[in-house]
């Protein structure tokens, strides 16, 4: 008999319903002021396929599909709504609708593997689930864009508590999966385009990992 999923978390039915819908909607743009990062990392990477967790409307995968081709660019949501307006928008890419902290895809089958704007919503009993997740399927780099804080701070998101905090993921990611090597890291400011001031990370699980230029 096939193990039954677990229920949804409070903060994953958050994002499944009408609340994660009114993201959508807000988010709707989000590709917009996005290209020349995308570009310059993925130029820098030699990348067979991908895969975003907590993908939304595309805005992150609408670059990355360029790069790798929309045919080996995978995302995943909670969200339904999100997922069709994904797959409107970047025709070919694969929209899969799955929990964070169960990826439905077996070890290392991804080049990258990456979140943007999706660590800091999820709680701390979740969070580990989650990175071990993100790093199981990725079979070389994990790259990371988050809110960043030296130490965790909880902030009031849209009148609900416990559904955003910043923390240093990146450090987190570091203590928690030491087969990780820290090869980049930067900082994109609200003032290009639809970041809102997030500190990104990436990391190679290969043995030879090097600083990426």
């Amino acid at each position: 008999m096939a193990e039954e999923a677990a229920p949804q978390t409070q903060l994953e039915q958050l994002w499944a319903g009408d609340f994660g819908d009114d993201y959508v909607d807000r988010n709707f743009e989000a590709e917009r002021g996005r290209e020349r990062f995308w570009r310059e990392l993925l130029g820098r990477l030699e990348l067979a396929d991908a895969l975003e967790v907590g993908c939304n409307v595309g805005g992150n995968l609408r670059w990355v599909a360029e790069a790798v081709g929309p045919e080996r660019t995978h995302g995943v949501d909670l969200n339904r709504k999100a997922l069709s307006v994904l797959e409107q928008r970047v025709p070919g890419v694969s929209a899969t609708h799955a929990r964070a902290s169960e990826l439905p895809f077996a070890d290392a089958s991804f080049d990258l593997v990456f979140t943007m704007g999706v660590l800091i919503h999820q709680s701390s009993e979740q969070l580990p689930a989650v990175m071990a997740e993100i790093v199981r399927c990725s079979r070389r780099y994990v790259l990371c864009g988050e809110y960043f804080a030296e130490a965790d701070v909880e902030v009031p998101y849209r009148g609900h508590r416990g559904a955003l905090f910043k923390r240093d993921y990146g450090g987190l990611y570091l203590v928690r999966h030491p087969e990780l090597k820290l090869v980049d890291r930067g900082f994109l400011p609200s003032s290009e385009g639809t970041w809102d001031d997030v500190t990104w990370w990436l990391f190679d699980k290969s043995a030879q990992a090097a600083p990426v230029h």
